[in-house]
């Protein structure tokens, strides 16, 4: 599954993208930002992300922005499957923080997930300590749930405190135009 937005292009991981996945998710002030993701952040690590299996409703893509020329990997988002919840997840590169890029392909996603994953709800979180994170959830139309707790993180070798978030899918469940 693909998606293009103005700005961006949503597309799966391919193996020939580990050593740009090494780079992008290298970066401490990324890694930490998330659970699973360990640094230093290898080659191996990314070949193994890369690689993962992912069944139908749960999208996986990285986000590549395609202005001023080449595409070039900028980020990833997906939703994944947590306990019995769909959570949406996404990361972005530093040299990109605050172009609204996350919120471009948040929104690209979440239309996905309301119109053909079979899912009512999606969750989200953020470490409390980036709260950027939760500007770009409320924009998508995330709200805090009141019930908040702690997330180990493999970068920081400890749990941190997050807060959590609820999205309704039904709120907006109208038809979704199609090309033939």
């Amino acid at each position: 599954m693909f998606a293009r937005t103005e700005r961006l292009t949503l597309r799966p991981a391919w193996p020939e993208d580990a050593a740009a996945l090494t780079a992008a998710l290298g970066d401490a002030q990324v890694a930490t930002m998330l659970a699973r993701v360990p640094h230093p952040y290898t080659l191996v690590d990314a070949i193994d992300r890369v690689q993962e299996p992912r069944g139908p409703h749960q999208p996986r893509f990285l986000i590549e922005a395609h202005e001023g020329g080449a595409p070039r990997l900028i980020g990833g988002i997906a939703v994944h499957r947590h306990d019995d919840r769909h959570e949406l997840a996404y990361w972005l590169t530093p040299a990109v923080w605050g172009r609204g890029y996350a919120t471009e392909a948040g929104r690209a996603v979440i239309d996905m997930a309301r119109h053909a994953l079979p899912i009512a709800r999606l969750d989200a979180w953020h470490f409390v300590d980036n709260p950027a994170s939760g500007r770009v959830l409320r924009k998508l139309g995330f709200r805090p749930t009141g019930t908040n707790g702690e997330r180990h993180s493999c970068a920081r070798g400890a749990a941190a405190p997050v807060i959590d978030y609820a999205l309704d899918l039904d709120e907006d469940r109208s038809a979704m135009p199609i090309a033939a």
